[in-house]
């Protein structure tokens, strides 16, 4: 496989970074996921100003060029000749050594890196029976300047998704301190209630009245929001309590992985006189909702028209 470094294609075997590069040494870093079908990257203009716009708010740099990474995103798909791929955009603070080298107190230029894999194939059965979720360790602090983007600050999260798959459960819900429920480890959250699709506010989408969101604005969650406009479903981007998702009628999550999951209930740990043990509480009717099969569907439809040249 071809990785495309800072404008130049390697071999994978041969693909390195310095061992002083800002994402190595202190984690300073974002990243993107996507997906490709027949050839194309879907949404790919949309991944690429949703990085430029954090690593400006976060003063990683200022110098993206959002159509020319488009390009290079695609010009790594056809080198590797893929049809279908996941693909991954590492953008970091770049060599810090180069930065004492030259003395520039402004900042260097960043590090960029292109790989593609094969698409992550997931049993029929997530998408027709529905997966189970945790509740991760931890809370989510909104305060945080970084919550809301797409950081290389990842462990928390890879740990507790490890965590729920110990669990048999197929996403864990991160939760803040004020018990609102920010989505999965790796995914945003929808729920249905009286037919009314809805989702937390992400970062920038706050009401004057909310404490700041840790919700990342997802890409996947925006073709979804799209999707259910056009189908006359009514949606809404607020806060969610926990008990809003435990009296929902239907719940989903969404990431470029996967599309729409459905999710038919939690497991949480519990003890009992016969020692520790998990029960589960069902979401609804504890099965896949109509809804949720519907934007499933359209949702494929809609990667498949897209990429569709």
């Amino acid at each position: 496989m071809k990785v495309w470094i800072n404008g130049t294609f390697v071999d994978d075997k041969n693909a390195k970074i310095s061992v002083f590069d800002a994402g190595f040494q202190h984690g300073v870093g974002l990243f993107e996921t996507m997906c490709a079908k027949n050839g194309s990257v879907f949404r790919a203009q949309d991944h690429m100003e949703r990085i430029a716009r954090s690593a400006s708010a976060l003063r990683l740099t200022e110098k993206l060029q959002v159509d020319p990474l488009v390009d290079a995103l695609q010009l790594t798909l056809e080198e590797n000749g893929q049809e279908e791929a996941r693909l991954r955009l590492t953008i970091t603070g770049g060599d810090l050594n180069l930065l004492q080298q030259t003395g520039e107190s402004g900042g260097g230029d960043p590090t960029i890196v292109i790989q593609t894999q094969p698409p992550t194939r997931y049993p029929d059965a997530f998408f027709e029976n529905g997966v189970v979720v945790s509740i991760a360790s931890g809370r989510v602090n909104p305060f945080e300047f970084s919550a809301g983007h797409k950081t290389l600050h990842y462990w928390s999260r890879l740990l507790n998704l490890q965590m729920a798959a110990m669990q048999q459960c197929g996403e864990a819900l991160w939760l803040t301190p004020s018990a609102t429920v920010t989505g999965g480890c790796v995914s945003n959250i929808f729920i249905v209630r009286n037919g009314t699709l809805l989702t937390p506010a992400a970062r920038g989408e706050e009401g004057e009245s909310d404490e700041p969101s840790a919700v990342l604005p997802g890409i996947t969650r925006e073709v979804v929001i799209e999707i259910a406009q056009e189908l006359g479903v009514g949606t809404s981007k607020q806060p969610l309590s926990f008990d809003d998702v435990l009296g929902a009628d239907e719940v989903f999550l969404t990431n470029s992985s996967w599309g729409v999951l459905p999710v038919i209930g939690v497991r949480a740990a519990v003890q009992t006189e016969e020692g520790a043990g998990t029960q589960d509480q069902p979401f609804g009717t504890g099965k896949v909702g109509s809804l949720t099969r519907q934007l499933h569907l359209s949702y494929q439809d809609t990667l498949q028209r897209e990429t569709t040249v």
